[in-house]
């Protein structure tokens, strides 16, 4: 349980971006080495399968005129004001949250009730920060429980934080946040904010490292560019890779990253994997170990925004290197990984969601491991594109990021 307000951020930064680039350029050369050494240091094993050991840089994009299995876009709703995340419910209905704040309810039948849920906390809304995942209990059937996450605070001291809630008809009741991501930062960039159930009852949210913050990503000490694992209740499991070591935030996962958008688990291969923008490039696909360190801001393939390079590296050692880059960027967002029979070509393959590219990008997979196949989809809807789901149908499901944002679904033609 959080027992108080977030409180005065560390840093606030008012630079322009050629400052804060030669800011960061500095931190960087005295922080170089601080990747090996926080892996060194705190003796992890990462055990990484063999086919993470190499990146599969993606130039040559996917033609999206013919797709490799013909489909059809079907609207299930609209009027939604940016929507961010999509969960099913039993029943056939569906949850969506809207990033100003309101959590919406999709019935059976497509219907989108013109009243959203009561009682959704208050979120600090700003450029990319809002309400954002939604996700129901896997026991949901039987305790009604939803969880979110959405940025708490102000503008000036503000981070992501996971909250918990019993849905009873239209209102949430029992509102309980689980956790809040430390220390504070200012604005509304890089936020991170997805998260994924495992099948041991333990869940994993991404923690974006708030633009401005970048270094901190190396920091083991705060939660700043990082993935934690928690339990369902918010408590830290006691298997976690950094339980008793001093001075080391004890709910991180992974390390080293930027902001990750997207996670999914795939059941079948066992492997969890992240998407994750990179600044200008170096947009990544990762498999996500625990304990493992993923490089950022000390190793990456993209450039700041005004053109200088953020490291001279594109790998360190002990580091863990991408499974795929896309330069330029893609922006990803959402990401599944395709379960049904409807597409019976695309089972095991995953998807990613993308805001710039306008697309969701399928990703071929073999055995849980990226063949170097790509291709482009949906980009006929010319609109940036937030989420993507495996529905329980067999059918996609996506999420148009617009001020009249449109749930579809996506079925064979």
């Amino acid at each position: 349980m959080i027992d108080a307000p977030v409180r005065d951020a560390r840093i606030r930064t008012t630079t322009t971006c050629e400052s804060r680039s030669m800011q960061h350029a500095g931190a960087a050369r005295n922080l170089r080495a601080m990747a090996a050494v926080c892996v060194t240091a705190l003796g992890l094993t990462l055990g990484l399968p063999a086919a993470a050991a190499s990146a599969l840089t993606a130039t040559t994009p996917a033609t999206p005129a013919q797709a490799s299995v013909p489909y059809r876009i079907e609207t299930v709703a609209t009027g939604l004001e940016h929507p961010w995340s999509l969960a099913f419910l039993p029943d056939g209905g569906m949850l969506v949250t809207e990033r100003a704040g309101r959590l919406r309810l999709i019935d059976a039948a497509g219907t989108l009730n013109p009243q959203p849920i009561a009682n959704t906390p208050p979120v600090s809304e700003m450029s990319q920060s809002g309400l954002m995942e939604v996700a129901i209990d896997p026991e949901f059937a039987s305790n009604r429980l939803v969880y979110f996450t959405h940025t708490y605070g102000t503008k000036q001291a503000n981070n992501t934080q996971l909250s918990r809630a019993r849905l009873e008809g239209m209102t949430l009741a029992d509102v309980q946040p689980l956790f809040l991501a430390k220390p504070a930062k200012v604005g509304g960039s890089n936020n991170g904010g997805r998260f994924v159930f495992l099948p041991d009852n333990t869940l994993v949210l991404s923690i974006g490292d708030g633009f401005d913050l970048r270094e901190q990503a190396q920091n083991p000490a705060n939660h700043i560019g990082k993935t934690v694992r928690l339990n369902r209740d918010g408590s830290i499991p006691r298997d976690n890779p950094y339980v008793g070591r001093p001075g080391v935030a004890v709910e991180i996962f992974t390390m080293g990253h930027r902001n990750m958008q997207g996670l999914t688990y795939d059941a079948t291969a066992k492997r969890l994997f992240a998407n994750e923008h990179g600044p200008r490039g170096g947009d990544e696909l990762n498999l996500l170990a625990a304990g493992g360190n993923y490089g950022w801001p000390m190793a990456t393939q993209g450039l700041d925004y005004t053109g200088a390079r953020v490291t001279p590296y594109t790998q360190m050692p002990g580091t863990q290197p991408p499974l795929l880059v896309w330069t330029p960027s893609v922006a990803p967002s959402g990401m599944a990984v395709y379960t049904g029979e409807r597409f019976a070509a695309w089972q095991g393959d995953i998807f990613v969601s993308t805001l710039v590219e306008k697309s969701v990008r399928r990703v071929k997979m073999m055995a849980g491991v990226p063949t170097g196949e790509q291709e482009i989809l949906f980009k006929e809807l010319n609109a940036r594109i937030r989420d993507v789901r495996d529905g329980p149908d067999g059918a996609l499901y996506v999420l148009t990021d617009e001020q009249n944002g449109r749930v579809l679904r996506i079925v064979p033609q």
